[in-house]
């Protein structure tokens, strides 16, 4: 598939506007920031919309899912303190654009997405791009044990209860975030792993995902 995204002074400028917005909101890390700043969000999506992109608004990108509102994927990568080699896995890589914060903050991130239609599109959107995450199909409340154990894992959609699968599959010293609650609204969670059994959870804010849908999910 050929990609013909153009990406101006006017997107530029958009994404500046985009980062003040977001520090004006409480996001401090400026190396989140300057991700935010450099990666052009509205390859992710319809030209149609592309007016759109840099709003502060999660999008619907197809399959019942959406691109997440900018100051939510700023505020997940800001509480995974990002450290460049950090091997992430990500549940839920949706359109990509998060999986592209990621890499920016100098991650090698998994990113596993159970939707055919999106996995489809951003194996080939991301390369293009320049973004070359490790990719996977298939059920992501599971996590990818077969290449666990993880430094960070970020789940990028609502979940009914913490997988005890995900927690299993973090380094000691690892840290999962995740937005926990019913369909509707979430408590964004850190759970930090601390031994063999030991975890430390922290509640935050709340949100609204999409659905985290599969076997240890909805």
């Amino acid at each position: 598939m050929a990609y013909k995204f153009v990406d101006n002074y006017r997107e530029r400028g958009a994404r500046k506007q985009l980062v003040k917005h977001l520090e004006k909101r409480g996001i401090e890390d400026k190396r989140v920031l300057q991700a935010i700043g450099k990666v052009p969000r509205h390859f992710f999506f319809d030209e149609t919309f592309w007016n759109q992109a840099y709003r502060d608004i999660a999008f619907p990108i197809g399959d019942g899912q959406t691109i997440s509102q900018p100051y939510t994927v700023a505020y997940q990568s800001e509480l995974l303190h990002v450290k460049k080699g950090d091997k992430i896995l990500e549940i839920g890589t949706g359109s990509g654009y998060q999986t592209c914060i990621l890499m920016e903050l100098g991650a090698d991130v998994y990113t596993i997405e159970r939707q055919e239609n999106l996995y489809r599109r951003t194996i080939q959107v991301l390369p293009y791009m320049g973004y070359t995450p490790h990719f996977f199909l298939g059920d992501g409340s599971r996590g990818v044990p077969e290449h666990a154990p993880y430094d960070k894992i970020i789940v990028t959609a609502g979940a009914p209860f913490v997988p005890e699968v995900m927690l299993k599959q973090l380094k000691y010293g690892g840290l999962l975030v995740i937005p926990v609650g019913d369909e509707k609204s979430q408590k964004m969670v850190t759970i930090l792993r601390v031994g063999e059994n030991d975890f430390e959870r922290i509640e935050l804010d709340t949100f609204r995902f999409v659905p985290l849908v599969g076997d240890q999910a909805w």
